[in-house]
């Protein structure tokens, strides 16, 4: 069927096979990119497997029994083809983009190494090495570190507060099998979808697709427990770093919540850009950093929204005053008229930016009809973000200034450094 209207070019359907094939034509381009999105991520492990699909991100582009690693880079290298993956919290996704006219070899290899990877021991081992060094990198990154820590506190004992890497403790302890196992349960065609843009026509991707498939069939979406018990309200990872860095951060709406529009203006106001408010008052105005920002992230039955800083030992007082502050007048007085034209023009140029190549557009597609079931039109994208309204900014604020709030700190500070400020701003 076709989404949208009568000049749509996004084609979905389901094949034979259970895949879930989701297509965009663009016949203006000469490239394709091609996408394999699977609905399980780093909240659908075991804490004991912890890490399971970030380990199979890097193990899949390993090869198969009969197509090596460097088979691969080189088969993609001679066509100036470029091919990734990424783990998060909820999906894992292997994609390439090549020219068009290689579109066959570049199904070819995904649907390979997707269907039929080696998982060799040995692969196991030498990747466990990299992941355990990537792990230490994390940890040696203390503005990656504090989000982090952040999270784990916003969402405690819940695996949407584990990091998608695991721990070292769990990379070390993941066996082959272990791996193995977890590939047999999640990659199965039912929860999967298979995203193509570019220089295409949907039928003909819809056959080869179906006929390169080789998995065993099934499967499902995995089942998920929605957070429970409420967030901690300071953690401080004592490190002696120059700055301190900070994150703020609170429970905020689900990716079907319909505020889920209203909060992505109210983000920008706050922290999401350079004439956002906190980016004006810390940076411009007082100098109190250099880079301070808000984000928003959504997952199917929760969401956060953080404020993220990385400023001098002695400013922290001061800066987390000006947060507090800033939510609070926000909740009481909303936003400004020209401060909710700006977001919602940001807000605009992002979504169509995001359409400028077949790479970006494979993304687009395949995240929602993974994610959210359906691919909204961007017009109707653009259209919900536009009838967001001061009243609704407002409404949100207030909800968010409700909201218990979880302080991460990684700096040359203890917890009791932060009594005073947690009393003058109660979580």
């Amino acid at each position: 069927m076709s989404t949208g209207g009568a000049t749509s070019s996004i084609s979905v359907q389901t094949l034979p096979s259970g895949l879930r094939l989701v297509t965009e034509a663009m016949p203006e381009v000469h490239s394709v990119a091609i996408g394999f999105w699977v609905g399980s991520g780093s909240r659908d492990e075991p804490e004991e497997l912890a890490g399971a699909s970030h380990f199979l991100e890097h193990l899949l582009f390993k090869g198969t029994p009969t197509l090596s690693a460097a088979a691969i880079a080189e088969a993609l290298d001679e066509v100036g083809g470029d091919c990734n993956a990424y783990t998060t919290k909820e999906y894992t996704t292997f994609f390439v983009r090549l020219l068009a006219e290689h579109f066959s070899l570049g199904l070819d290899i995904l649907s390979q190494i997707m269907w039929d990877p080696a998982l060799r021991p040995a692969d196991v081992e030498s990747e466990r090495t990299v992941i355990q060094d990537e792990i230490l990198m994390h940890a040696d990154e203390p503005a990656d570190l504090v989000v982090e820590r952040c999270l784990e506190a916003l969402f405690p004992g819940h695996p949407l507060g584990r990091d998608a890497l695991g721990t070292a403790k769990s990379v070390a302890a993941i066996t082959t099998d272990d791996v193995r196992g977890f590939f047999e349960r999640h990659y199965r065609p039912e929860n999967m979808v298979v995203s193509v843009a570019g220089r295409i026509h949907h039928d003909e991707v819809a056959t080869a697709v179906d006929a390169r498939f080789a998995g065993n069939p099934g499967g499902a979406p995995p089942e998920r427990r929605p957070p429970g018990d409420p967030g901690e309200p300071l953690v401080v990872a004592t490190r002696p770093t120059e700055q301190a860095h900070l994150t703020l951060g609170a429970r905020c709406v689900s990716r079907f919540d319909d505020d889920r529009w209203a909060f992505s203006v109210l983000n920008h106001v706050l922290g999401g850009g350079m004439s956002s408010r906190l980016f004006q008052k810390v940076r411009e105005q007082r100098g109190l950093a250099y880079s301070i920002s808000s984000e928003r992230v959504a997952f199917e039955d929760a969401g956060s929204l953080c404020v993220v800083v990385g400023t001098a030992p002695g400013h922290v007082e001061e800066v987390l005053a000006i947060v507090s502050a800033e939510l609070e007048q926000l909740a009481a007085d909303g936003a400004s008229e020209r401060e909710l034209a700006v977001a919602k023009g940001n807000l605009r140029a992002e979504a169509l930016l995001a359409t400028e190549d077949s790479g970006a557009r494979m993304s687009r597609i395949g995240s929602a009809l993974l994610l959210q079931g359906e691919v909204k039109r961007l017009e109707e994208i653009l259209e919900r973000v536009d009838s967001v309204s001061l009243d609704d900014v407002r409404r949100v604020a207030r909800i968010l200034a409700e909201q218990p709030r979880t302080l991460a700190v990684v700096g040359p500070f203890e917890p009791a450094d932060f009594d005073g400020a947690l009393a003058a701003h109660p979580s």
